[in-house]
């Protein structure tokens, strides 16, 4: 040290001397905490928001063979599957995303499935606002409630926490398609092909 003593020494001699009065009291230091801290999340928010604005301008519009190839990985990813244990050879698809909604009923635009074929309804738990779901959902697809089946309400356990609560809730939306078993059959042949023409290893984006 710059007085040639340590830090103990300095402490007994100065231990008796009157203690400043703090420029801030407490609940002033929080508050300043705080308005320091929603500085910090607001401008971590907006560096969020330009990454994905940057990477949804990256994308563009999609062409029709892209569109095909990304709604077959959708459908994989989040369809119901048949298995040799219990034959399921039919179009569900189920997801609480309203942007993987719109793609997917875009997609089956594409391949042809007219909408009087595909039926809705919605899965959600019993203590939510289960008319706001469903007319949410109905809005979003297009469609009136004659093609909605009954909605599936899930028992409340008291004694789980659950965090999707609130306004933005609203379950998920079960799409099937009527007489489907020949397109479950092509999608899962076209899953295949994808699968098998994958390279080996991966390169640059």
């Amino acid at each position: 040290m710059e007085l040639g003593c340590s830090k103990s020494s300095i402490s007994l001699w100065v231990r008796d001397l009157p203690k400043p009065e703090p420029r801030y009291s407490p609940e002033e230091q929080r508050a300043l905490m705080n308005e320091g801290l929603a500085h910090l999340r607001a401008a971590q928010d907006r560096e969020r928001q330009a990454t994905k604005e940057k990477a949804a301008a990256e994308v563009g519009a999609l062409t029709e063979r892209e569109l095909f190839l990304v709604g077959v990985g959708l459908y994989w990813a989040e369809g119901s599957k048949d298995k040799p244990y219990a034959r399921r050879e039919n179009v569900a698809f189920v997801n609480s995303d309203p942007g993987m909604i719109k793609v997917f009923l875009r997609w089956l635009d594409l391949l042809g499935v007219e909408r009087e074929r595909v039926r809705y309804y919605v899965m959600i738990h019993e203590n939510a606002d289960v008319a706001g779901a469903e007319q949410y959902w109905a809005d979003l697809v297009g469609a009136n409630h004659s093609a909605f089946n009954k909605t599936t309400l899930k028992k409340h356990n008291p004694k789980t926490v659950r965090k999707n609560v609130g306004d933005s809730y609203r379950g998920c939306l079960v799409i099937k398609v009527r007489q489907s078993a020949d397109l479950y059959r092509r999608i899962e042949g076209w899953w295949s092909g994808i699968a098998l023409g994958s390279p080996t290893s991966s390169g640059k984006v």
